[in-house]
């Protein structure tokens, strides 16, 4: 997405590194020692991982140099091509279980016991040969758009240490941006890839419901991919989205060709959605971000027309009244002291859960499926939509969401929560920067199934929008001595 042009070779694109190791230019040893001595010097500013064990992913590393010697990666056949992970280095988000590695979902509350399995996600990087060198952070229970936890260390933006890089995928954005190697795995309820990977200038996919089987399944819950590049994303969907018998919600396996990205921007139907219709109003620089977007693609030979709100205040009255109810019933069921460890915000947020009536829990549970069908009656005369991912730039490091208000906790979510209802893919890649050098994300809606499109879109976007890119961060002393 930004400077393309590294010299480290744990910053190299993924395609980059596997030609390399088939050429014998490059080993995945090399390139792990590189990305272990740049994560020291990022980390301690930076706190974006979660049980990084370097000794394990050397051994793993060893492993695949010696596949690539033989000339034999551990690769799978997908719709024509060899599809290999085989010594690219990996995070996955800690909430996917990796074997033998506590789960703590971001809390402290949480009993630590190691991993039984891998979960879908990192069973299938493991099969290809990833080299999972760590976990990444996330906040109490993914229910905060922010590197806030009780558990792990707070997690900083490496645009600026001052500022949060969103959540609740927080650690994957903040490695992603900080140049951790190429690929990262998040996952998105409401907004969990998409608005941190759009805080940190990332390009963030998230899924069709079910396209990449997950551990456990819920309404709206998906695991994908937070990167630097469109292509790195297509390489990881193309070794991620096959199947798994323990995930109920997911998709029938399907040959897609992940990385063909060419696409025709002629004659495309672009909706343009400025007004969520709830939340945070969209801060003027992000607006025009987002219209530049428009410009753009209407330039390029697409039919650009506004698209009004698909979401309504009582839609997400109901779902914010269900939510603090299902988690109100976790948290309660703990012990005292387990009880108070978990963050004071989350509580706050979760006590009007133990008031709600039956019938308020019905009616909020009703508006998963009330927000499905506006989004996709609202989408169905595009072909894509595009919208701001989040109606403002990154905010204060130490705060919970934008506004730090646990009675409002989803004013910044308007623009995502609709499509994990709707179950349609949507991505987030970076439009431009505000006055003060933060990233603006737009997001790319595709209608329900249609990950492919998504992807192909964005990467015309990518090419579209490459002079509004900078640099990736770098020098976390100085940024932390400003």
């Amino acid at each position: 997405m930004q400077d393309l042009t590294p010299t480290a070779v744990h910053e190299w694109p993924a395609l980059r590194l596997l030609r390399a190791y088939e050429s014998r230019e490059l080993s995945p040893v090399e390139v792990l020692d590189s990305l272990a001595a740049h994560v020291q010097r990022w980390e301690p500013q930076l706190q974006a991982l979660y049980a990084p064990d370097f000794d394990a992913a050397r051994e793993a590393a060893r492993a695949s140099e010696a596949r690539w010697a033989r000339g034999e990666p551990l690769a799978v056949p997908v719709a024509g091509q060899r599809i290999t992970l085989d010594g690219l280095p990996l995070t996955l988000k800690e909430n996917i279980a990796s074997r033998g590695t506590p789960v703590p979902l971001g809390t402290a509350a949480t009993e630590l016991q190691p991993a039984a399995d891998d979960a879908p996600p990192a069973a299938r990087a493991r099969e290809l040969g990833a080299v999972l060198f760590a976990k990444t952070t996330m906040p109490d229970y993914g229910m905060l758009s922010s590197g806030l936890s009780s558990f792990h260390p707070l997690t900083r933006n490496p645009w600026d240490l001052r500022k949060n890089p969103g959540g609740s995928s927080a650690g994957a954005a903040a490695a992603a941006a900080a140049g951790y190697g190429p690929l990262h795995v998040g996952t998105d309820i409401g907004g969990s890839i998409r608005l941190p990977a759009g805080w940190c200038g990332l390009f963030g996919l998230k899924p069709s419901l079910g396209r990449i089987p997950i551990k456990p399944p819920f309404a709206g819950r998906v695991a994908g991919p937070m990167t630097r590049r469109v292509e790195d994303a297509a390489l990881l969907m193309a070794a991620l989205a096959r199947p798994d018998w323990r995930d109920g919600m997911s998709l029938p396996p399907q040959e897609l060709p992940w990385l063909d990205l060419t696409l025709d921007l002629r004659g495309l139907r672009i909706g343009l959605m400025r007004d969520a219709g709830w939340g945070l109003t969209v801060d003027s620089e992000v607006a025009a971000a987002v219209d530049e977007v428009a410009r753009r693609l209407a330039a390029a030979g697409c039919q650009v027309l506004p698209m009004g709100p698909c979401s309504t205040r009582a839609m997400i009255d109901g779902l914010d009244a269900f939510w603090r109810m299902r988690s109100w019933l976790d948290i309660s069921a703990l012990p005292e002291e387990r009880r108070a460890r978990v963050l004071p915000y989350i509580r706050a947020w979760v006590d009007r859960g133990a008031q709600l009536t039956a019938s308020e829990l019905f009616h909020g549970y009703s508006q998963m499926a009330a927000l499905r069908d506006a989004a996709l009656a609202a989408c169905q005369p595009f072909d894509f939509v595009i919208s701001p991912t989040s109606p403002v730039p990154s905010f204060p490091a130490e705060w919970a969401s934008p506004i730090h208000d646990p009675q409002r906790p989803f004013e910044h979510i308007a623009f995502t929560l609709p499509f994990n209802m709707s179950e349609q893919p949507a991505s987030t890649l970076n439009a431009g920067f505000t006055g003060a050098g933060l990233p603006i994300g737009v997001q790319v809606v595709g209608r329900r199934f249609d990950d492919l499109g998504v992807l192909r879109l964005s990467r015309q976007l990518e090419d579209l929008l490459a002079d509004r890119q900078r640099p990736w961060p770098q020098r976390p002393d100085a940024q932390a001595s400003s």
